[in-house]
């Protein structure tokens, strides 16, 4: 992934990398040794979803790292933030939501109301907005990027692990995609060993789920966006397999 990586900030000129990293750890939740790997990679913030609880000892850290964010949408009193303020490369100011959808999923707190909260937050010199909404429907995926829609440069979503091809720039100039998909083996099912997945399926019993490691494939979106407006001008889809 690495190396992958590399070449698309070399290629690209890219100024600031987002990864949701909450099934890093072995495809269950997030560690400090984890998020210490990214930010060798050049990974400058961290999303995450409904896993980020997976690991227990993790939560406390949420507290501690600027960098890393949790669905904003959780009730009041749980460890982390869902939004972070950054700078990029070159100077921008760049503001990162994470939210959680409730279709299929928790019972959380409306994350259309969560974003206009955060957007009322924001300082006046930040016009680059990033959302990353991890939800499973992708009605409610697509609802609210056009709620969005103008307000923020780029709502991606994630959690299905499926690169979706409906990447486009809306009325407002707010980029889309409906699910960027997932970093990790092509030959599996969603990222677990395909043997076990089929086997759970046809028996319908438990399985302990392995996080399977053949073909490895990096998913990801390039996004440009004009800084002074904050419109973004041009996504693309990225899907290819990794050294």
């Amino acid at each position: 992934m690495s190396r992958s990586l590399d070449r698309l900030v070399d290629q690209h000129a890219v100024d600031f990398i987002i990864v949701n990293g909450e099934n890093a750890a072995g495809g269950f939740g997030l560690t400090d040794e984890i998020v210490r790997e990214f930010r060798k990679l050049g990974v400058h913030a961290i999303t995450s979803g409904n896993h980020i609880w997976d690991k227990r000892e993790f939560a406390a850290s949420l507290d501690r790292y600027d960098d890393v964010l949790r669905p904003g949408n959780y009730p009041e009193g749980a460890p982390g933030r869902g939004l972070g303020i950054y700078e990029t490369n070159v100077g921008t100011k760049i503001a990162v939501v994470n939210l959680e959808g409730r279709v299929f999923m928790n019972s959380l707190d409306c994350p259309f109301r969560t974003a206009d909260g955060f957007l009322e937050q924001l300082p006046a010199d930040v016009s680059v907005v990033f959302v990353d909404f991890h939800a499973e429907a992708s009605s409610e995926k697509m609802a609210l990027a056009h709620y969005l829609d103008g307000r923020v440069s780029a709502v991606v979503g994630t959690h299905t692990h499926v690169p979706t091809a409906d990447e486009h720039l809306l009325p407002g100039g707010t980029a889309y995609q409906t699910d960027v998909g997932m970093t990790g083996s092509r030959d599996s099912v969603i990222g677990i060993r395909k043997e076990i997945a089929v086997e759970k399926f046809v028996s319908q019993l438990p399985a302990r789920f392995e996080v399977a490691k053949k073909d490895p494939m990096l998913c990801a979106v390039l996004i440009d966006v004009d800084d002074a407006s904050g419109r973004a001008t041009h996504i693309e889809r990225v899907m290819e397999l990794t050294d």
